[in-house]
Formats: C-alpha cells, sequence, structure tokens
C-alpha cells in the first residue's frame, strides 16, 4: 500500500502533457534494452565471421578430394616411446651425417648386420621416391641354408633429414619388438652409407593379390592353397585383429588397414606391414602433409579430418572383410572416392555381398557404425570371430568369375594404378 501510495505521488506530480516526466520515466529502457540488443548482434557477428574464416582456412588448406585424404591423428595417441630403441628423437639432435651413423651404429649395435653377409645379387621389387625395396639372400653361417630377406635401400644422395627419418624407422621397429603377426626386423647397416633395413619376407605376397588370384582356375601354387573359404577368411581376420591388439597396447594405431598391407604365408599366415603412418604418429606426433590414404577405406571421423585412434582401425577391418569374402573387390563400387563421405553421412553402408553370411555381415555393419564409442575394440571383435569361426562352412569355396582389371579396379577404388604395381608383382 505504501508503495502505491508514493508512487501516487510521482504521478501526480506529473500532467499529462509533462513529456520530460514520461522521458525520465522510461530512460532505462530506452539506454539499457537496444544496448543489450547491439552487444549480441555484434556477439553472433564476430562468431559467425569466426566460423566462416575458419571453414575458408580448413578448405585452403585440406587437399582437394581426389580418392586420398590425409590424417588426422588421435588426442589420446602416445608419444612417449618406451623400451630400447624407443627414443628416436635422439637422433634429431645429431647435425652432421658421420655423428649421426655414428650414434645411430652404437644404438643399434645388436641389429648390425655386416654387410658381406648380404648377397649381390638383388631382385629389384619395388622403387619408390625414399628407396627401393629388393629381394636377397642373407647368410646365416650355413652356406646350404640362406635366408631370404626384403632389403630396403635408403636412395642416394640423401638428405641429412632423410637419413634421420630412415634411422628413426629402424629405431621404430626396434621399440615395436617380436610379433608373429607383424612384417619383423631382421637387422640394418647404418655404420655407413647406403643405409640398408633388412626385413623379414613373407614370399608369397600381398592379400590383395592373393585375392585376385583366387578368383582364377588355380588350386595350388608354389605351394599356396588358392582356394579361400568363410571359415579362412575368419582365420585371416583374427590374425589382424592380433596385430591390431598388439599395436593398441603400445597406444599406437595402423591407420591404413587392407587387404594390400597384409602379407600371407603359405599356411594363410597372416602378417599386417605399412606401418609407415604409426611411425610418424609414434616419432613426431602429426602426419607428414604428403601421406595420403585412399578414401573408401577411412572412418568417418578420419574424412572429417578428425582425432582418430584404433577405432578407425576398426572400420577399416570392415572393409578388409568385404574385400576378402569378395575376393578383392574394390569397396562400395558404385560410388565415387570423392562421393564418399557424402554417401556415409546419409546413414548408408555397403550392401551384403552374395558370397557373405548374415554372421560376416552383422561384422561388418558393427564395424561400420558412424560413433567410434559404439565400435567394438580389436580384443571384442576378435572374440566375436572366433565364435563365429566355430560354425563357419570350411568347405565351400568363395568364387567370383570376373577377373580383376588393375586399372579399372584402381579407378573405382580411389587409388593409383602405380601403387598396384607393386602388390601384383610381388605374387
Amino acid at each position: 500500500m505504501g508503495d502505491e501510495q508514493g508512487m501516487t505521488r510521482v504521478l501526480l506530480e506529473c500532467s499529462l502533457t509533462d513529456k520530460l516526466c514520461i522521458i525520465r520515466e522510461q530512460q532505462y529502457e530506452i539506454i539499457i534494452v537496444p544496448t543489450l540488443l547491439v552487444g549480441v548482434f555484434l556477439i553472433l557477428l564476430g562468431v559467425i565471421l569466426w566460423l566462416f574464416i575458419r571453414g575458408h582456412r580448413a578448405q585452403q588448406e585440406s587437399p582437394g578430394l581426389q580418392g586420398t585424404a590425409p590424417v588426422s591423428t588421435s588426442r589420446g595417441l602416445s608419444r612417449e616411446p618406451t623400451g630400447q630403441g624407443g627414443n628416436v628423437s635422439v637422433l634429431l639432435k645429431e647435425t652432421s651425417v658421420e655423428s649421426l651413423l655414428r650414434t645411430s651404429t652404437h644404438a643399434l649395435a645388436t641389429l648390425q648386420v655386416p654387410r658381406e653377409q648380404l648377397s649381390d645379387v638383388l631382385e629389384q621389387i619395388h622403387s619408390g621416391t625414399c628407396g627401393v625395396t629388393y629381394r636377397t639372400k642373407m647368410n646365416t653361417g650355413d652356406p646350404e641354408k640362406p635366408k631370404s630377406v626384403i632389403l630396403k635401400a635408403l636412395k642416394e644422395p640423401a638428405e641429412l633429414q632423410e637419413i634421420q627419418d630412415f634411422l628413426g624407422r629402424i629405431h621404430f621397429q626396434q621399440y615395436l619388438g617380436k610379433h608373429s603377426n607383424l612384417v619383423q626386423l631382421e637387422g640394418c647397416c647404418t655404420d655407413r652409407l647406403p643405409l640398408y633395413m633388412v626385413l623379414e619376407d613373407v614370399a608369397k605376397g600381398d592379400l590383395l593379390s592373393f585375392l585376385w588370384t583366387c578368383r582364377r582356375d588355380v588350386m595350388t601354387m608354389d605351394g599356396l592353397l588358392y582356394d579361400l573359404t568363410e571359415k579362412q577368411v575368419y582365420h585371416i581376420g583374427k590374425q589382424v585383429l592380433l596385430a591390431l591388439e598388439f599395436l593398441q597396447d603400445k597406444h599406437l594405431f595402423h591407420g591404413d588397414v587392407a587387404a594390400r598391407n597384409i602379407l600371407i604365408q603359405s599356411d594363410l599366415t597372416a602378417k599386417l606391414c605399412g606401418l609407415g603412418l604409426a611411425y610418424e604418429v609414434h616419432a613426431h606426433g602429426t602426419i607428414s602433409s604428403t601421406r595420403a590414404i585412399p578414401l573408401k577405406w577411412l572412418s568417418p571421423e578420419r574424412l572429417l579430418l578428425r582425432p582418430a585412434g584404433i577405432k578407425a582401425d576398426i572400420w577399416s577391418f570392415g572393409i578388409l572383410l568385404y574385400e576378402m569374402v569378395t575376393l578383392g573387390a574394390p569397396p562400395y563400387p558404385e560410388v565415387p572416392p570423392t562421393s564418399i563421405l557424402q554417401y556415409l553421412q546419409r546413414g548408408k553402408i555397403m550392401k551384403k555381398p552374395s558370397s557373405c553370411t548374415s554372421t560376416m555381415y552383422g561384422l561388418m555393419k558393427s564395424c561400420w557404425r558412424w560413433s567410434e564409442a559404439s565400435r567394438p575394440l580389436p580384443r571384442e571383435l576378435r572374440t566375436r570371430l572366433e565364435n563365429a569361426a566355430r560354425t563357419a562352412d570350411d568347405k565351400a569355396v568363395l568364387q567370383v568369375p570376373e577377373l580383376v582389371v588393375p586399372d579399372l579396379y584402381a579407378a573405382v577404388a580411389g587409388i593409383s594404378v602405380d601403387s598396384l604395381s607393386y602388390c601384383c608383382s610381388v605374387l
């Protein structure tokens, strides 16, 4: 009541034609409300401009989608190497080739292979920008039983940074250690130039070439049976998952799981290779801007250039299952490589191949869940594969009548034909 009387007195002091009284009564509304509105408008304008500039800059920095894409690393990945040979960064402190080789030879003393143990007869199997890869023989002490090995030679002449990188890769292989489903480091020659990395020879070749040969009317060749069953697909897949578990335990992820990066032995032992991306993450915490991975094997987070980890490998593993059950068909055959992200954003995945069972397709679909958190971990997925293998068909041979034309495959898969020439020449 008191407040109402006070207000009455104020109003009685003004006449209805007194404009000054009306203005003073509403001065707070006139000043504060417009100020708040202007402030909110400026903030929104700033946010919109920031998002626009950020998106424009991202478009300029990222190469256009041409079938391959750069790689984004995970925030959760550890860059701290442990164990002997893990400290790759120590090599970067050296400033001359002589001191660098001296330091590395001492650090890699247990891996040094006398050059005279390596045969002068070299079979070139691949030539890349970093050097040449050969197959040769290594003397093991018994002249009757030389060992076939793969020799990776650093190109010459090489810059100091290239030598550092090559030595870093040897250190990384030493850090990884032994695993039956990874290609093993046999030794190295780093006392002087040229530098050599000596690797285990898996002479039967890569899985993609093996799958293509399975399409032909061939039973056996070089001791390898070219009849693949559903149960054998699970057998190979299990071994790849064991390798991924091993990498996960070391806080690494592979980044390029595909049939072209798996080597196969006569007993269908699978060995995961192509660990260049894992090395770059381990040594530098980032990926080289020149490294590109075929888009059709990438998970959505990788396509969106977001941080990725082992769950991205699980997505690619689902593509690998598709490759095996179709005997090396390119994924998403009806989708252009540059349209794969839009295809996945519409919630679409590959249809079940005619030669694929419902159980195997269910495993594929679990790998292709959009959310990383919804995908299984390597160990969980391996358990599911083992359970499926118990009831899998081990009699019916997978058959695809069409032979593969490498040029056509490369165009549909979104990869270069040159990258296939190495796969085809190995087998």
